[in-house]
């Protein structure tokens, strides 16, 4: 297990972060942000995940940074749907940069969107009666996904390891010449599963470069990212740039570090935010069988040719009729947000699995999270309205 923090003090207070990275569970950088400009950021490397479901790993591949070739933008409301609207001062936030902006997709309050009409039918085929699981943990146990974060971190030259990398990963080129692809991804950022995991597993970076906080972060998604060698830089199977001052789809057809072609990190359960009372975000889910087919912000899909199963970005709301009232501490705050912005599907793994950071103040709130939220069934949820269909470029 590596560590690596960088801390700082203001008004008094310390500030820590830490990071979870995973296509369906990962390893993960953890992150308490301050009311302050100053903070504590601590990044640790987090094995992968305990789960035994299998993970949609099936023609990943990464678009390039942010070109959208059906030329639609991923705004709070996507076409089809009643749109929400994410509300001022409500973005994301980690370590001082904002999370996409507020009429993002990921930040939208989905309350009050229109019902899919073939909500009930995607349902139906995935298995309702399942009860939900955190797909995360603590340090000690190595279950979560990481993320780093920093600014100003040397360029590294990016080898891919297999031949779609070149030609489907966003590209930066080198200010020496010579490689289309160098990434400011620090050659000690945490890897999913720590540096012992399996090389042919999902191996997840998420790294933050902070430099234009807070409207203009970066974030950098490697897939299958190897285990950096000397001065080599990094090896992996693709990698993914987002903007996060903008809303810009990726190219349709086109995955990402993820099967649905989105970003990882916006949608985890971090430890900060949950300890604040508050996600302000839709989360990230996962099921074992999906469609050929995906609703935007999605741009790629992972699955069959059935139009019965759901497609990758289907955005489900638990139903405000559901009894939160028995439920208290960190499961209430993620039911809350469900029911607020919702969860979107982004990859295929174990059913109703919802994916969150590695972070050691879990310990003392693990068990009841597990226990409480296998309380609540798929059939509890309710599928919005926020687009149709696409199969553009698969």
């Amino acid at each position: 297990m590596t560590w690596i923090a960088i801390c700082s003090v203001g008004w008094g207070k310390l500030s820590c972060v830490t990071v979870t990275d995973r296509n369906a569970k990962g390893e993960v950088m953890r992150k308490l942000q301050l009311p302050m400009a100053l903070g504590f950021l601590l990044v640790l490397s987090c094995g992968g995940s305990k789960a035994s479901a299998p993970t949609g790993t099936g023609g990943r591949v990464s678009s390039p940074g942010g070109a959208n070739s059906s030329g639609g933008a991923g705004s709070g409301g996507a076409t089809g749907g009643t749109t929400g609207t994410a509300g001022a001062g409500s973005v994301p936030t980690i370590a001082g940069c904002n999370i996409f902006p507020a009429d993002n997709a990921w930040n939208a309050d989905v309350s009050g969107y229109s019902l899919d009409p073939n909500g009930a039918t995607y349902l139906a085929n995935m298995s309702p009666t399942t009860g939900f699981h955190p797909d995360w943990g603590t340090v000690s146990d190595e279950y979560g996904i990481p993320f780093s974060t920093g600014a100003g971190a040397t360029p590294q030259p990016m080898t891919w390891n297999v031949d779609y990398g070149a030609t489907e990963s966003d590209p930066l080129p080198c200010t020496s010449g010579g490689n289309q692809f160098c990434y400011p991804i620090p050659l000690t950022a945490p890897i999913e599963g720590g540096p012992t995991a399996d090389t042919g597993s999902d191996r997840h970076v998420l790294y933050i470069d902070t430099a234009g906080a807070p409207n203009n972060c970066t974030l950098y998604e490697l897939y299958n990212a190897q285990n950096p060698t000397g001065t080599s830089g990094w090896t992996a199977s693709n990698g993914a740039i987002f903007h996060l001052g903008s809303d810009v789809l990726r190219t349709a057809g086109w995955t990402s570090a993820d099967a649905a072609g989105l970003p990882i990190l916006p949608g985890l359960v971090r430890y900060d935010e949950v300890m604040a009372g508050e996600i302000r975000h839709a989360i990230r889910f996962t099921v074992q069988k999906s469609q050929q087919g995906y609703i935007h912000p999605a741009t790629h899909a992972a699955g069959n040719s059935s139009t019965t199963l759901p497609p990758m970005g289907l955005r489900l709301r638990l139903k405000a009729s559901f009894d939160t009232s028995s439920f208290s501490g960190p499961t209430l705050v993620i039911l809350t947000a469900m029911k607020k912005y919702g969860i979107i599907l982004a990859d295929n793994g174990s059913n109703w699995y919802i994916s969150g950071e590695c972070n050691q103040g879990w310990a003392d709130y693990m068990d009841d999270l597990v226990s409480n939220l296998k309380k609540v069934h798929g059939s509890d949820f309710e599928v919005v309205n926020t687009g149709t269909v696409s199969t553009v470029g698969l």
